[in-house]
């Protein structure tokens, strides 16, 4: 019976942990293990403000890198008639989803940019940052062929709990702050 303990263990981790990688699981688990560990040192400040553009950036570089692996790295859209669609060897012209989010991050990189340079309240940037980037997967993952739940992937689903969570300090930031507000 041990002997075929790694065989099982692989059956359970492809059926209770499927998908593999994510930039979303990243950027919602390494929130909440920093916001943990600044509760367990008492640290009151917000910290992921500088962290922003950089996020951006690496993140629209990573697909640039999905983008040219192909149907092997799994990101593709799904087939469309639009002239731009994508041809990634297997004949089907598909939504280049990568190159949507490439062009999306810039966008958000520029206007979170701008939004830095004026007063706004500690912590503003990264959050807007992560509730438009969960917005975003939202979206636009309704054109990647995935394996839904209830009409939605796990990425989505994962997206829906992020932003269910940062909807409270979002309140916070518009009605206790109105330089937020007039910021824009």
């Amino acid at each position: 019976m041990l002997e075929q303990t790694p065989g099982l263990m692989m059956t359970w981790q492809s059926m209770f942990l499927p998908g593999g990688k994510t930039i979303v699981g990243g950027l919602l688990g390494g929130w909440l293990a920093v916001e943990m560990v600044k509760r367990l040192r008492g640290i009151q400040s917000r910290t992921g403000d500088l962290f922003v553009i950089p996020l951006c950036i690496g993140i629209a570089v990573g697909r640039i890198g999905c983008f040219l692996a192909g149907l092997a790295d799994d990101t593709y859209g799904t087939p469309t008639k639009l002239p731009w669609g994508v041809d990634f060897g297997d004949g089907i012209a598909r939504h280049p989803t990568q190159l949507y989010e490439f062009l999306f991050l810039g966008l958000l990189a520029f206007v979170l940019n701008r939004y830095n340079r004026r007063p706004h309240p500690e912590g503003a940037t990264f959050r807007l940052f992560l509730v438009s980037y969960l917005a975003w997967r939202l979206v636009v993952d309704f054109i990647k062929p995935h394996p839904l739940v209830h009409g939605m992937n796990l990425i989505q689903w994962s997206c829906v709990v992020g932003l269910v969570a940062l909807t409270p300090s979002l309140f916070q930031l518009f009605f206790a702050k109105d330089q937020f507000v007039r910021s824009f």
